[in-house]
């Protein structure tokens, strides 16, 4: 499997809010690492669905990998850089 195979292996989810200055904030830092990582981001607005809303409302922005949450109100810069790096070597 190629480096950018395994990249677009990796799926992270980023549950925010429309209006929401940290979730707007947090999903453009993460352009960058998505460029350089070429994972796949997938956004949920908490507010369409009461059990997102009542699971994230008061923390968003979150960034998760299926069950593991990496941060949520602002970007981990490190850890999220530790977690790709630690996602690609486990595929």
């Amino acid at each position: 499997m190629t480096s950018d195979a395994r990249a677009a292996a990796i799926n992270l989810t980023l549950y925010g809010r429309s209006g929401c200055h940290l979730c707007e904030d947090m999903e453009e830092a993460l352009l960058d690492f998505q460029r350089e990582w070429g994972f796949v981001l997938k956004r949920l607005d908490v507010d369409s669905d009461p059990a997102l809303a009542e699971a994230y409302g008061r923390l968003v922005p979150v960034l998760k990998d299926g069950e593991l949450e990496i941060c949520h109100y602002f970007l981990d810069p490190k850890r999220l850089h530790e977690h790709l790096a630690h996602s690609l070597n486990q595929l």
